[in-house]
């Protein structure tokens, strides 16, 4: 068996590709879910989804096949063409495909590195594909681990205490001010461009309420629903009723000229927090005793201040996935040997059992003879298999052993595949194991 990640997400992606990959729904998930496992060279899939990445997760017989029924039934569902495809999509196979997995668990390779809503995003795909009859115990594997590591990078690293997105610097840094608590708040956001978006979803994800302004009302309400109900949306003629109304502003238009000016706002007694994320910058030089604006300097030196942090967390992080994955390798490839070895002695204890019927059946034994005749038997076979089993286990912890496990279990024509592998503790993986 062997394991394997296609990902469309934001490095090679672009987001007009990744709207139409993404899903309406969770039957339109699961409907693709059974196509794939359809195939005979796929053993079990998930996939993730999210406004960043699309991956699917799959346990296989055949990558090869794999990739390219995967890169099909995505031109089929989507409408973009084969190669197009195959020319922004990420293709990770085993090792790779565990490592790459575990970072996307442990928020690694989000946009914003150390955002904590992937972890769960990643167990609620699996859960829906499992609940679906479409992934089992081979992907359930992986999902173990990789929870295990994402709780152990958070717990040894300070990745998700930093953020170091312009919008999300400024939205902690807003939360800070305010002690940390913006729920049921409301966040103004001014423009509608990327920024502003990512500045809006910071907000909701803090418990805020939205109101997104822009010019291009369509546009505007178009992201409004893409991101719930909690953002209401209004032109940018009616911004002095907003600006004047509530405590928090967001702006990031791509205006040449200052878009908010001092004849704009009135003096009222409400501690307002103004974040200017745009150059040029959209609020003019304001000076209010009940006003505090942020610029994009501001905002950019308490971004490279966490960016630096993040770097140096980011290197322990990794070296905690590297770690997990080996371990996960390990455990698999030891999996692999438990079976074999038990297969080998249920054979011995089969052959034992014919032969001495036979030779009772024969007269070569007498019948009350048996079961000493049995134990010296099963005496015999513990000392001729001692020496090869220890071998066995010792040649399971290395990555190269493995090919001596699949001869081993040729050797004695043992079928592996209807194994209950949750009865051994000490279980591990390669390149293409027996499961």
């Amino acid at each position: 068996m062997y394991y394997q990640v296609v990902s469309f997400n934001y490095k090679k992606c672009d987001l007009s590709i990744r709207e139409k990959l993404a899903f309406k729904d969770d039957d339109a998930r699961r409907a693709m879910l059974d196509r794939l496992v359809g195939f005979d060279f796929v053993y079990e899939a998930f996939i993730i989804s999210t406004c960043n990445r699309i991956e699917v997760v799959a346990a296989t017989r055949d990558n090869f096949a794999t990739f390219h029924a995967i890169l099909g039934l995505f031109s089929q569902s989507s409408g973009i063409s084969f190669y197009e495809l195959e020319a922004v999509a990420q293709r990770v196979d085993d090792e790779e495909a565990i490592r790459h997995l575990f970072s996307v668990v442990s928020s690694l390779d989000s946009l914003v590195i150390g955002e904590s809503q992937i972890t769960g995003q990643v167990k609620d795909a699996f859960r829906l594909s499992y609940e679906n009859g479409t992934a089992g115990r081979k992907l359930n594997r992986i999902i173990s681990y990789a929870v295990k590591c994402a709780a152990e990078v958070r717990n040894a690293t300070q990745i998700s205490e930093n953020p170091i997105s312009i919008a999300s610097v400024a939205v902690a840094q807003a939360a800070q001010i305010m002690g940390d608590n913006l729920a049921g708040m409301t966040g103004v956001v001014v423009g509608a461009g990327d920024m502003g978006k990512l500045a809006a979803k910071h907000l909701l994800r803090a418990g805020c309420d939205v109101v997104l302004l822009g010019r291009d009302m369509e546009k505007v309400q178009q992201i409004a629903n893409e991101l719930g109900e909690n953002v209401k949306v209004d032109s940018m003629d009616n911004l002095p009723k907003y600006i004047n109304r509530y405590r928090l502003l967001f702006t990031a238009t791509s205006s040449p000229d200052p878009v908010i000016t001092r004849e704009m706002v009135e003096e009222r007694d409400l501690k307002r927090l103004w974040f200017d994320m745009a150059i040029p910058r959209d609020i003019e030089e304001i000076k209010l005793e009940q006003l505090r604006i942020f610029r994009i300097d501001d905002l950019k030196h308490i971004s490279a201040d966490n960016h630096a942090l993040r770097q140096e967390q980011a290197l322990k992080a990794s070296e905690i996935v590297e770690r997990y994955k080996e371990e996960f390798y390990l455990w698999l490839r030891t999996l692999s040997v438990e079976p074999v070895i038990k297969g080998v002695r249920l054979q011995v204890e089969d052959a034992i059992d014919t032969e001495l019927k036979r030779a009772i059946r024969k007269g070569f034994v007498p019948a009350e003879a048996e079961e000493n005749m049995r134990k010296m038997a099963r005496q015999m076979f513990n000392r001729f298999l001692h020496i090869p089993t220890v071998r066995m286990r010792e040649s399971s912890r290395k990555k190269d052993g493995v090919t001596g496990i699949d001869a081993f279990g040729n050797f004695f024509d043992l079928d592996m595949s209807h194994v209950n592998f949750k009865q051994y503790k000490k279980e591990h993986h390669k390149k293409g194991y027996q499961a």
